[in-house]
């Protein structure tokens, strides 16, 4: 796994073979980053990891410059993992936290400029994430939403919706936060 650009440019960390999660490809990481730069300004951004795995998303937030990022993970060795890495780096600008998703949504009180997803692809609740999250308020007026998901997912109708992108057989779908009414 390694950092694709920013602070930590070319940094690699190796993923034990033993972890059940699988790190988004350094090739769909590299080409959603660079369709997100025409959505959201990562430098001094807040940013929330849900489902975080190996961190390498967190990481690479950190790296293009957020100005502190939230990585939730419930994986014991995951989170270790995420743990050992910031600490390579020197940063204290993410905040690993293991628990429970789920449970973060409900009781989060923060907002976010940018949110990504990456839950695991068979996951039972997986359809319903993109309303927990846009529904529960957690991003900022004009905010981005990134999920990441299997191919048989359509998120298309969603009133968030704003695109979808295909890499191998890794799929994103974005999402906007709405104006709030006033704003």
């Amino acid at each position: 796994m390694r950092i694709i650009t920013g602070e930590y440019k070319g940094r690699h960390f190796d993923v034990p073979r033993s972890f059940k999660a699988r790190p988004t490809t350094d090739f769909a990481k590299e080409n959603i980053f660079n369709v997100l730069n025409g959505y959201t300004d990562f430098d001094g951004a807040t940013a929330l990891d849900l489902f975080s795995g190996t961190g390498s998303i967190s990481l690479e937030l950190v790296s293009r410059g957020c100005a502190r990022v939230v990585s939730v993970e419930a994986d014991r060795d995951h989170h270790r993992f995420i743990q050992e890495c910031l600490k390579k780096l020197g940063t204290d600008r993410c905040i690993p936290i293991r628990g429970d998703v789920f449970r973060f949504i409900k009781s989060c009180k923060q907002q976010f400029d940018f949110i990504f997803a990456d839950p695991p692809y068979m996951l039972e609740e997986l359809e319903g994430i993109p309303d927990r999250i846009l529904g529960k308020n957690l991003l900022k007026q004009g905010g981005v939403f990134v999920f990441e998901h299997g191919k048989g997912n359509d998120f298309s109708s969603h009133p968030c919706f704003a695109e979808h992108r295909r890499y191998g057989s890794v799929n994103f779908s974005i999402f906007k936060a709405k104006a709030t009414a006033g704003g």
